[in-house]
């Protein structure tokens, strides 16, 4: 099938959201079943959760039994437990994660023209042009979700609708195993009365700043006028406005699409309350960022770091380069300059740093008001990278790591899924 995007007018589209019902849970359920046990882990209170001796553990996956008891995923383990004594708690399994990825991916791609993998378990499916091949999309969503549980083992919801943002928010409705529909005329009716902190791109800051305006519901903020939006929140007040009135242009675009941004996050055992650390942390992001830009070919003109606190609050800050660049010093004295800007000192759990603004340029275009040799440091970082490619990640690193008790490049869950690449499409 062709990885190029179809560019057929929006009101044409047929798309499809395919989401995994708790990935990971599922996953592990599978594979248990399949080695002989009786007890499928997605009929009881169970989750999947990280290393106990860390923090007690933190929930990455649960069972819907255990998310009745109020169990959310990122909570740490030991509060799940307090809400769920009885809660059965399996260790994580990434290279079942990426083998069952794989061979989800590779189903959807036996039928759309078009997959866009959006992360380890959900893909967009541009389905437009198919029908004389398989029938109505709403039948044909429903058969593939059976196909799915029948051939791989596990359940999926799937949205379908005229474009990505409707198609997304519709497999997030009633869950496991459905097909929703969420066409534009269905907007008033089945997204408007939501919360409006329930509309992708609203997290729970602007979610709070919606809710000061008095926009509770996705409905009141696809009635407010967009310039009081902009306002208060700039750029964003019009994106948010644009998905809540369910206008979305984006492309599904296959895997020969070229990424448009590159990104790694981590949740680190402890919570981290002093500047030194926490720049340390973002080192090693950086590091592990700017390899997979330079293999790629790729550079970037725009940061961001994101932080999560110890009550799950979320904050973010960005910047625009004045060059790009594909540094991992440039990297990191960005994420510093924007961690400044952000962190107000309160504990933080989880880091995040992206590079977007992605160009395949490779005319460096230099500013004036740089006061480093650019070439200097991209002979530097080739020659790290060839030496960690021949023997191995460990084989060279920054004498701030050593001893530290911090991985050198962080990101990603292990070794194999650090080259991962976060793609913002729409």
């Amino acid at each position: 099938m062709s990885g190029e995007a179809f560019l057929y007018p929006t009101h044409n589209r047929i798309i499809y959201h395919i989401d995994v019902n708790s990935a990971f849970l599922s996953w592990e359920a599978c594979r248990r079943l399949a080695a002989g046990d009786t007890l499928d882990l997605r009929t009881i209170p169970s989750a999947v959760g990280g290393d106990q001796s860390k923090r007690h553990g933190i929930v990455l996956a649960k069972s819907h039994p255990a998310k009745a008891f109020g169990i959310k995923t990122g909570e740490p383990l030991l509060s799940a437990r307090r809400k769920c004594p009885g809660l059965v708690v399996v260790p994580p399994s990434y290279p079942l994660y990426a083998q069952n990825s794989r061979a989800f991916i590779a189903l959807l791609g036996k039928y759309a023209p078009v997959v866009e993998q959006y992360s380890i378990d959900e893909a967009f499916c541009d389905m437009t042009g198919t029908e004389q091949l398989y029938g109505p999309p709403v039948s044909f969503a429903s058969k593939l979700k059976e196909e799915i549980k029948t051939q791989l083992g596990f359940t999926v919801n799937v949205g379908v609708s005229s474009n990505k943002l409707l198609a997304k928010m519709a497999s997030d409705f009633e869950k496991p195993d459905c097909v929703h529909t969420l066409f534009p005329e269905e907007i008033p009716a089945k997204m408007w009365p939501l919360p409006v902190g329930d509309l992708f791109f609203v997290g729970r800051s602007t979610s709070r700043k919606l809710k000061a305006l008095g926009i509770r519901t996705i409905g009141d903020l696809a009635k407010t006028d967009p310039d009081i939006l902009i306002s208060h929140l700039k750029k964003q007040g019009q994106k948010i406005w644009e998905h809540a009135n369910g206008i979305d242009y984006s492309p599904v675009e296959g895997r020969n699409s070229a990424n448009k941004s590159y990104g790694n996050s981590i949740t680190v055992s402890f919570d981290v309350t002093d500047k030194n650390t926490a720049r340390q942390i973002l080192l090693s992001l950086c590091e592990t960022v700017g390899a997979r830009l330079r293999a790629d070919g790729a550079r970037t003109g725009l940061l961001a770091v994101s932080v999560k606190d110890y009550e799950f609050h979320c904050s973010s800050h960005q910047q625009t380069l004045l060059s790009v660049t594909d540094a991992t010093l440039d990297l990191y004295q960005g994420a510093c300059s924007l961690l400044d800007e952000l962190w107000n000192g309160t504990p933080i759990r989880q880091f995040g740093f992206t590079a977007g603004h992605i160009t395949y340029d490779m005319d460096y275009q230099y500013s004036l008001f740089e006061n480093h040799d650019y070439e200097r440091l991209s002979r530097l970082d080739a020659a790290v990278d060839r030496i960690r490619s021949r023997y191995g990640e460990d084989a060279i690193q920054r004498a701030c790591f050593l001893n530290s008790g911090h991985s050198h490049l962080a990101g990603g869950h292990d070794p194999s899924c650090r080259t991962g690449v976060t793609k913002s499409s729409f």
